[in-house]
């Protein structure tokens, strides 16, 4: 296969070039590569970004099959220009055994769309009691564990964890929130809270086990992973981190930089999310914290519901918004075209750093490295409409938006896995 005249976005520049793939495997990026015969993608006016790779979503499977599942799942990830996902373990059952992990990787691999991570429990039932199987899970294909959807309680479990997950060198993504602070609340504390007469959630519910895990990390040495940032005082909390030399990652989602809690107004229960958006002054942060690398990555935390799940009183709704199918939009809209991120730092937080941080394949496009690619149209913009998501979960509270950056090709080890 050879893509023509595309604007290649890489490591540190764009540049117009033809990219031939043989076997998978990116063998020459050049000009004016002769076609052979080859299969052809004209990639006139477009860009061709490395395969987006998110390492935070929610497929829902096993269990949960009527919210979503591996394949619908996978269809959604093509079509936001994703090749690879990391799928978290808050399944049922739960998992935090090798024979869930097990099951996940070789239902992908029957799917045959984008590649599948699966991202074991770090408690047995995610119980925070006992540490799950790690050195199974690994074996079995788990990137990185996690007890996605509640914090580890105790400080000394979540230490236990961190150091045996270090020793199977993989990491730990810590779904910061104390559920006490938290105490029923459904959307964050503040001025729209209290307008609405909705419970509210305190930042420092997210912060105190942030500054937690930060301190966990830094007395043993081992890396720590943030998931979903979305306070202004945990950027701050990440950003002196970093600077003191601790191996702390961070990410963060669209609708964190994207929006304030302005929308819950509107009783959309698609805008309860956890942790909750949050005001002006954290979307402001967020976006600093993205601009200066305090945040490394940006993520969907794509989380499916069926209508039911939503269709009922705020206080009742499940949290989540389904969001892979419109995360590389938001990315061009509310950050490359407003200025605040380059091409190449998109394709850093959405590809590259993932792939680092959990030792991925792929992230970038070069001479050898893997062809798990995407092509998108920046100056196409389109509407967007929950109820042509191909994901089953329709949740999400940007119907009516107008994103730019419309996906045309996904292609995964040299194969096009989606096509508009």
């Amino acid at each position: 296969m050879i893509i023509k005249n595309g604007n290649v976005v890489l490591k540190n520049s764009v540049e117009k070039k033809d990219i031939l793939i043989e076997k998978g495997k990116i063998v020459k990026i050049a000009n004016d590569i002769p076609a052979n015969g080859d299969e052809v993608i004209d990639a006139s006016g477009k860009h061709v970004f490395p395969g987006l790779i998110d390492m935070h979503v929610h497929l829902r499977d096993p269990g949960y099959e009527y919210k979503e599942d591996i394949e619908s799942g996978c269809k959604a990830s093509v079509k936001g220009g994703f090749t690879q996902v990391c799928c978290m373990p808050n399944t049922n059952p739960i998992m935090d055994n090798k024979v869930v992990v097990s099951y996940v990787k070789h239902k992908a691999q029957e799917v045959n769309l984008c590649k599948v991570h699966p991202i074991g429990a770090i408690t047995k039932g995610e119980k925070g009691e006992q540490l799950a199987d790690i050195g199974e899970m690994k074996k079995a294909g788990a990137v990185a564990i996690s007890d996605d959807g509640v914090a580890v309680k105790s400080a000394r479990v979540m230490r236990l964890a961190m150091e045996y997950a270090s020793g199977f060198n993989i990491k730990c993504l810590c779904h910061c929130e104390d559920k006490e602070l938290v105490d029923g609340g459904v959307v964050n504390e503040g001025l729209s809270s209290t307008i609405a007469g909705l419970k509210g959630i305190p930042r420092a519910a997210e912060d105190i086990i942030i500054a937690r895990e930060i301190a966990l990390a830094e007395s043993l040495d081992v890396p720590v992973h943030i998931c979903h940032v979305s306070t202004h005082s945990g950027v701050r909390l990440i950003r002196d981190a970093k600077k003191a030399g601790v191996k702390v990652t961070a990410e963060t989602c669209p609708h964190y930089f994207a929006v304030t809690d302005e929308i819950i107004k509107t009783f959309d229960t698609n805008t309860k999310v956890n942790p909750p958006i949050r005001e002006e002054v954290d979307k402001q942060a967020i976006l600093a914290g993205l601009k200066d690398g305090t945040l490394d990555c940006i993520v969907t935390d794509h989380a499916p519901h069926h209508v039911n799940d939503k269709n009922v009183e705020y206080n009742l709704a499940s949290f989540g918004i389904s969001g892979i199918e419109t995360s590389f939009g938001f990315a061009i809209t509310y950050l490359y075209k407003a200025g605040v991120l380059s091409l190449n730092e998109i394709a850093d937080k959405m590809s590259y750093a993932p792939a680092q941080i959990l030792g991925l394949d792929g992230g970038e496009i070069k001479e050898g490295g893997v062809a798990d690619l995407m092509i998108a149209d920046l100056e196409e913009s389109y509407v967007v409409n929950p109820a042509e998501f191909v994901s089953k979960g329709k949740n999400n509270p940007f119907g009516g938006y107008k994103l730019d950056g419309v996906v045309k090709y996904t292609i995964v080890d040299g194969v096009v896995k989606y096509q508009a």
